[in-house]
């Protein structure tokens, strides 16, 4: 196979044309230290760059900043972001500069310095090839935006033998999975991100899923060798995503949103991945999300320990050592998937409580009969600790569901012929 051609700058002549202080210095700066290409060059706006964590936030990937980069970056950011959202401006309009106008700039700026033989693009490639000489394929992948099987084709010969590193079994990150989440929630990446976290579905399971198969009467996902029940934030997604389909959409769930075709297993990783980067979870993939082995353990402790009496958020963080969002997030996906119950901030198993939503059915029923009762009452009525019922019973009285008289509370109506 023919070899990949890289046409590599000299070091001291890029030095000197990075010293300019014109725009063929940023751009120049943005393709060789950072790895852009034109068009991230020409969008590239003040919002993608994160100046407080070092990198440049791209659609679809993350590129950490060198100190050199980033001091010019902020020197420009001073001197231009009130002007416009784009870093890279014209130098006398102070207008956004197209593609061709990016590779005009850099040619001549090229050529000033005897680089007569190197394209902006290879500016880029020479950045792929030194971030090579001490990262994995994968992690290059990653940064660069080039998928690996890409990157060994053009760039293997030229660097020395690679092996690549075993990913890491760390926990997937749940509070930052959640952000992703909501963020994304309106998205078909966001769904098929749901789809997997909670309900555990396959890359080719999402793709190939289709209305049919989404039954909002028996809440659930019927496949041929199981059926799924739905948790409450996928059947709030689903309903939303099946009220925008359009006529004659293919009877797939997911379909780009533009030419509202199904998507491939491709075109969804792709997805998936650039919202889990947006998110701050380059080193997560899909299929990291339904592989956690260490999750479902840990489900499994926390589901036996709210069998031995309600869980708190402190306790999640002292039996697994989470901290206070990921114990939230953790509690919060149970309760999603209907393992756990909440009340107040207390989560119960489903089975030993009266569920929320039927609380004032269950105490307007008691009370009908009963004509009033005390604290411990509803608290046993309802099974639940009576610090939750407290809450409980002050938002009916505030609510007027509720009326207490001492330790007593009645229904409005039976005010008038409480018992003694």
């Amino acid at each position: 196979m023919r070899e990949y051609v890289i046409n590599r700058p000299a070091p001291d002549a890029m030095g000197r044309i990075l010293d300019q202080a014109g725009p063929e210095g940023i751009v120049l700066r943005l393709a060789w230290q950072a790895g852009l290409s034109r068009d991230e060059i020409s969008a590239l706006t003040w919002d993608q760059v994160s100046f407080l964590d070092s990198r440049l936030e791209l659609p679809a990937r993350m590129v950490p900043l060198e100190v050199d980069l980033r001091s010019a970056l902020w020197r420009l950011y001073e001197a231009n972001h009130e002007v416009s959202p784009r870093v890279v401006l014209s130098s006398r309009g102070k207008t956004p500069m197209a593609p061709e106008s990016i590779s005009r700039l850099a040619r001549l700026a090229l050529d000033r310095e005897g680089q007569t033989h190197v394209r902006l693009m290879d500016l880029r490639h020479d950045w792929i090839l030194r971030q090579l000489m001490d990262k994995d394929w994968a992690e290059v992948a990653r940064i660069s935006g080039v998928e690996v099987p890409a990157l060994q084709a053009r760039f293997s010969s030229h660097v020395p033998e690679k092996k690549n590193a075993p990913r890491s079994s760390a926990q997937v990150d749940e509070f930052k999975l959640w952000r992703v989440l909501q963020a994304e929630r309106g998205t078909p990446a966001g769904l098929a991100l749901w789809l997997t976290w909670q309900l555990g579905l396959q890359a080719q399971e999402i793709i190939s899923l289709t209305w049919d198969q989404v039954d909002f009467s028996k809440d659930a996902l019927r496949f041929e060798d199981r059926e799924l029940p739905l948790t409450n934030a996928v059947r709030r997604i689903l309903e939303d995503t099946r009220r925008k389909r359009r006529s004659g959409d293919p009877p797939q769930v997911l379909l780009t949103e533009r030419s509202r075709k199904p998507l491939d297993l491709p075109r969804l990783s792709r997805m998936t991945r650039a919202a889990l980067i947006r998110g701050g979870m380059e080193h997560t993939l899909l299929r990291d999300l339904r592989r956690d082995e260490n999750r479902e353990d840990e489900d499994a402790r926390l589901l036996e320990a709210a069998q031995r009496g309600p869980l708190s958020r402190g306790d999640v963080m002292a039996l697994l050592g989470l901290s206070k969002t990921a114990a939230y997030g953790r509690l919060h996906r149970l309760t999603e998937q209907k393992r756990l119950v909440r009340i107040g901030g207390k989560y119960y198993p489903p089975e030993s409580v009266v569920p929320p939503d039927r609380h004032w059915e269950t105490i307007r029923t008691y009370l009908t009969q009963a004509g009033f009762a005390y604290r411990q009452d509803i608290a046993q009525l309802l099974r639940i600790r009576p610090k939750q019922c407290t809450l409980l019973l002050r938002h009916l009285v505030e609510d007027g569901e509720l009326i207490q008289t001492g330790q007593k509370y009645f229904l409005p109506e039976k005010r008038g012929k409480k018992a003694e």
